[in-house]
């Protein structure tokens, strides 16, 4: 399978309607017009055998491209982890119901795919798994419901396009910001590590409680366990320097643009993945949902941002000291809450 052109702007073989003569079929037309024309000025039986031939090879050509097309049937066979302006993997699964014609040259194309794709072959009651690389240009849940099909089979006179019914959605991840200066206005400040009176991995002992199956033994307090003759568990405390609090406020007032606020999201999203990629024990808060990177995952956070809708009233928060606060306020306020 092969990649032509570029889903940017249409390709110059792309175009509105059902059937398009191709420059082929455009030679071979004006030929068997030649050749009709010859036959009735001359009689000859010879030009009446080759125009009724050249008449039939038109026919059989649309006949055969019409009936491939029309009985093909797309699906979305899933697609991988999707992020604004980035390419993700996914899987078309095209399945040709035709009893008699096998479909070749099929070039599938759409808005959301990043490249036209070439099959060389479809046979008839069968079907192909295509891997395909997406494109989405806004965050957010994206339905996949176009996709176009072209063909010049069987000979090429004729580029014959169908646009069968597709049904999918796809959950897009914000766009984030690209390396560079950009993106390292929102990387996290390093700084001393200190205790944040929560439970979790750290140095600190935070507080005690008794053995229970499952616990590691390298968490028993030994000194205590003999002490008080059973096993006791020490419980450290969370480091600042390993966790972070990220409050993102959807609250777009009337004279921000849309725009303002998804590079606000962006900017949101970039954090999060920066310090995630750290190592850091993430809380992700948004109104009436907070997440955490331990329980439920990095992908929860970014689907919960990727979701995310404006709001025309604030939304009253709850907000730590060491909290980092994304608004469409300026970029100052929003970073000058790192905690470190």
């Amino acid at each position: 399978m092969s990649n032509i052109d570029s889903p940017v702007t249409p390709a110059s073989w792309q175009f509105d309607g059902v059937v398009r003569l191709t420059r082929i079929g455009t030679s071979f037309v004006v030929f068997t017009v030649v050749i009709g024309f010859a036959a009735i000025n001359t009689g000859n039986n010879s030009l009446y055998i080759g125009l009724s031939f050249m008449l039939g090879c038109l026919l059989l050509s649309g006949i055969a491209s019409k009936g491939g097309l029309k009985h093909l049937v797309v699906e979305l066979d899933g697609v991988e982890e999707a992020w604004a302006m980035r390419p993700a993997h996914g899987r078309l699964r095209i399945i040709n119901r035709s009893p008699i014609w096998n479909v070749r040259d099929v070039i599938v194309t759409s808005a959301d795919l990043d490249a036209p794709i070439c099959i060389p072959l479809i046979e008839r009651r069968g079907e192909v798994i295509v891997h395909a690389m997406f494109r989405f240009r806004r965050r957010g849940l994206v339905h996949l419901s176009r996709i176009d099909l072209y063909t010049r089979y069987p000979f090429g006179f004729f580029l014959k396009k169908r646009r069968p019914r597709l049904d999918g959605d796809v959950v897009v991840f914000p766009r984030l910001l690209d390396e560079g200066i950009a993106r390292d206005r929102f990387r996290l400040v390093e700084g001393e590590v200190d205790t944040s009176n929560r439970i979790g991995g750290g140095t600190e002992i935070h507080s005690f409680r008794d053995f229970v199956r499952g616990d590691s033994l390298r968490r028993v307090h030994w000194k205590k366990s003999a002490s008080l003759g059973r096993w006791i568990i020490k419980q450290t405390e969370v480091e600042v320097g390993r966790s972070i609090h990220i409050v993102v406020d959807p609250f777009r007032p009337l004279d921000v643009s849309e725009e303002s606020f998804e590079e606000m999201i962006s900017e949101a999203a970039t954090f999060l993945d920066d310090a995630l990629q750290r190592g850091l024990e993430v809380a992700f808060s948004i109104p009436h949902l907070t997440l955490r990177s331990n329980h439920d995952g990095n992908a929860a956070m970014f689907r919960a941002l990727a979701l995310l809708e404006a709001t025309r009233e604030p939304v009253a928060q709850t907000v730590d000291r060491d909290s980092v606060i994304f608004t469409v306020a300026g970029v100052e306020d929003r970073v000058s809450g790192v905690g470190a």
